[in-house]
């Protein structure tokens, strides 16, 4: 029974609920794209994309993106690196129903930030985030993993949620923080202080 739960999440819309480090609980109610603020906090800031390619979502995805059970989605996966660090793995699904006029440009990203689409998209209506805490056996922390490719220290990690409209599409982006996120910024302010 140990393992099931581990496999899900529970999603809070209140980021207290998780007591998370006040340093953490900054960069999980940022406002506006985390993209622009990751680009901010460090000197260079590049999207190392994962994959994109149809895959069968998770259960606690279905409900949140309008699917009445678990389907086949079309799935992104990113590392956002700061300064050639990894600081946040970002997992985007997107209902196969979505057309393209819904998502014009999902499928032609590359390593391009799906938040600078977001954001500067007046089409785009952004839900309330939700955030939880992700302990190891739960998939995106598997799947966070195997993108490193590398060992990570630390038995659960850090996540918010939100699923944006366009006309009658529902994307839905999940980003898990890594602990390298909270030393952003420290250089950049010691940078700046000189």
């Amino acid at each position: 029974m140990r393992n099931a739960s581990l496999r899900q999440a529970r999603w809070h819309r209140h980021v207290g609920a998780l007591q998370a480090p006040a340093g953490m609980r900054d960069w999980l109610t940022t406002k506006g794209s985390l993209t622009a603020r990751l680009v901010r906090s460090s000197e260079t800031f590049r999207v190392k994309r994962v994959h994109q390619h149809a895959a069968l979502c998770s259960p606690e995805e279905a409900a949140p993106i309008g699917l009445p059970r678990r389907e086949r989605v079309w799935e992104r996966e990113v590392l956002l690196c700061c300064d050639g660090a990894p600081a946040v793995f970002g997992h985007t699904v997107v209902p196969m129903s979505a057309s393209a006029s819904d998502w014009p440009l999902f499928s032609a990203l590359g390593e391009r930030s799906l938040g600078t689409t977001l954001f500067y998209d007046p089409l785009v209506v952004r839900g309330p985030l939700e955030f939880a805490r992700l302990r190891r056996g739960h998939p995106l922390l598997e799947r966070m993993q195997s993108a490193l490719g590398t060992a990570v220290t630390g038995n659960e990690f850090y996540a918010r949620r939100c699923v944006y409209r366009r006309h009658q599409g529902l994307l839905m982006v999940t980003e898990v923080f890594l602990p390298a996120v909270l030393d952003l910024g420290a250089t950049l302010r010691t940078y700046l202080s000189r």
